[in-house]
């Protein structure tokens, strides 16, 4: 009889299972993290290469030649710049855009800062007068132009019908060539100072209320609040959204171009107004595009200080 011998187990080796390194698992997921934003951003950065950087570096290219769509382009240096300089309309072109740009400022900047000081103050129905402030802002911008150019028209226009139920005397409003400017100044303030209120109005809900509490203990008055500090703790947006609409303003187009067509006499005619004549009127898209790079030129000139100003007072102070 074969006697069976039992073996002993044979010892199985379990290896140790090495533990992800917290270092690794941080930097896989700050790169996912990275590349799930650049995704997010890609959509936006394709459109503004469209649309936005292209044509921009395109009508650079353009301002130097002679270019008309549908045929070849021919090099001619500064050219359009000098014919664009001698231009009639070129420095009523600008004359007007600083006119314009000078009474946004003195009318449309300091209304939106006290409509949000009185919408701040309010208790009652806060969010019914946020919505009647910002709506015009929802209205397409030619629409609104053409509803001011039926309330200027100086026969059956509704202002001039309240001027003689009132047995005031009447006005051209955008038809006379002296008022014809200031009554686009007013349009561009109604139609765009609602998004202007509620940053301001945002602004103001973030100053501390102890500030306040300390100015009334002190014997502030509301104007003194106002200027000690109201103003100072909201300078920042202040001093950028005033940058904001000087560029927005010297780039004007929709007011003139729908109520008035530049007139009367060339009184409303604006840098942006003029380009268009240039590209689809004169069909000189060379001169167009001088034109523009000029606005750019400027417009980043005056950025560029501006910015520079502002920064430098803020470290002074």
């Amino acid at each position: 009889m074969t006697k069976t011998v039992e073996r002993p187990p044979t010892a199985v080796r379990v290896r140790p299972v090495k533990a992800p390194s917290p270092a690794g698992d941080r930097r896989r997921r700050r790169l996912t993290d990275h590349l799930r934003a650049y995704g997010f951003l890609l959509g936006g950065l394709v459109c503004f290469a469209l649309f936005s950087w292209y044509p921009a570096i395109r009508a650079v290219v353009i301002a130097f030649q002679k270019y008309t769509p549908g045929s070849d382009p021919e090099w001619v240096g500064t050219a359009n710049f000098t014919r664009v300089l001698g231009d009639p309309e070129f420095g009523a072109a600008w004359r007007n855009t600083l006119t314009f740009t000078l009474l946004a400022l003195l009318v449309g900047f300091a209304i939106p800062f006290v409509l949000a000081l009185l919408l701040n103050e309010l208790r009652h129905a806060k969010a019914f007068f946020r919505v009647v402030v910002y709506l015009p802002v929802m209205i397409p911008p030619v629409v609104s132009a053409l509803l001011w150019k039926w309330f200027y028209d100086p026969g059956a226009g509704l202002a001039n019908e309240a001027l003689r139920f009132l047995h005031l005397p009447t006005s051209n409003w955008s038809n006379g060539a002296d008022t014809a400017l200031i009554s686009l100044v007013v349009v561009a303030t109604w139609a765009n100072m609602g998004g202007t209120v509620l940053i301001y109005l945002a602004a103001l809900q973030s100053v501390p209320g102890e500030l306040y509490e300390a100015a009334e203990l002190d014997g502030a008055g509301l104007l003194q609040r106002i200027r000690h500090v109201t103003i100072p703790q909201t300078r920042f947006v202040i001093l950028m959204l005033m940058l904001l609409q000087i560029i927005a303003t010297m780039q004007v187009f929709t007011e003139p171009f729908v109520i008035t067509g530049g007139g009367p006499e060339n009184a409303t005619v604006t840098v942006l107004y003029l380009i268009y004549k240039y590209a689809f009127l004169y069909n000189d898209f060379g001169g167009a595009c001088a034109l523009s790079v000029m606005l750019l030129a400027l417009l980043g000139a005056f950025s560029a200080v501006y910015l520079r100003l502002t920064r430098s007072g803020e470290e002074a102070a």
